[in-house]
């Protein structure tokens, strides 16, 4: 019998952490669900993983499971756990079995050319460029904190290959930011076709979840109420 979900669990993406997200958690808990914020720490894929799979087990029920960016590649693979009924990708890498953020970013190149590396095995976004090819529609003193506290993703996390995408068997829904400048926009539309994923467009940049909090919501919280649940 179909019901409503009222476990949603948000997942980061690269250069960010789950404070980003609270525009959304807030409107989804006035709303009455019960929201999780998944603080990954960016150092592997094991470990992002780790987090959010403890994130959906806490939950004890089903869950609709949203990633933005690389956090579309967390939920990937995640949203293999048995708890989660439906996964919403909002400007995210839907990744197929052996992809990669990586090789998406150099199939189909994204518009910014900030992102660097350094020693340690990570990268950023230069701090200069970062407004302008991750959240420029956001205030401007937001996006300079975002700037200066951004967490640096991991080779490791950039570059992990998917092998049992969740999107193949769960429902899924996708929002497309026409002008991203971190992902490319028509890689985001491929991976969502082939996701077969109910899809929206925002005029937006990278950060949608962000500037496009209520769309972002309302999106999720129809999944909540369209997916099936088998608990």
């Amino acid at each position: 019998m179909k019901q409503q979900i009222k476990n949603v669990v948000l997942v980061h993406g690269a250069f960010a952490d789950g404070s980003g997200w609270e525009p959304v958690a807030s409107i989804l808990i006035n709303n009455g669900y019960k929201v999780s914020v998944v603080q990954h720490p960016e150092t592997s894929y094991a470990e992002d993983q780790k987090y959010t799979k403890a994130a959906i087990d806490a939950m004890g029920g089903p869950v609709v499971l949203v990633g933005h960016s690389y956090g579309g590649s967390v939920i990937t693979e995640a949203g293999n756990h048995p708890n989660v009924a439906a996964l919403v990708y909002i400007a995210a890498f839907a990744l197929d079995e052996g992809e990669s953020c990586a090789s998406i970013e150099q199939a189909v190149p994204q518009a910014s050319k900030a992102f660097t590396p350094d020693s340690n095995g990570n990268w950023w976004i230069d701090q200069e460029h970062f407004a302008a090819d991750f959240a420029a529609d956001i205030p401007k003193d937001k996006a300079a904190f975002m700037a200066v506290s951004q967490v640096p993703i991991s080779t490791d996390a950039f570059t992990h290959k998917v092998t049992a995408p969740a999107w193949k068997t769960k429902p899924t829904w996708y929002m497309v930011a026409t002008a991203d400048r971190s992902i490319n926009p028509d890689q985001e539309r491929m991976m969502a076709k082939r996701a077969k994923a109910k899809t929206v467009e925002v005029n937006s940049s990278h950060v949608a979840y962000i500037s496009h909090a209520r769309e972002t919501a309302k999106l999720i919280e129809e999944a909540a109420t369209s997916a099936p649940v088998n608990q």
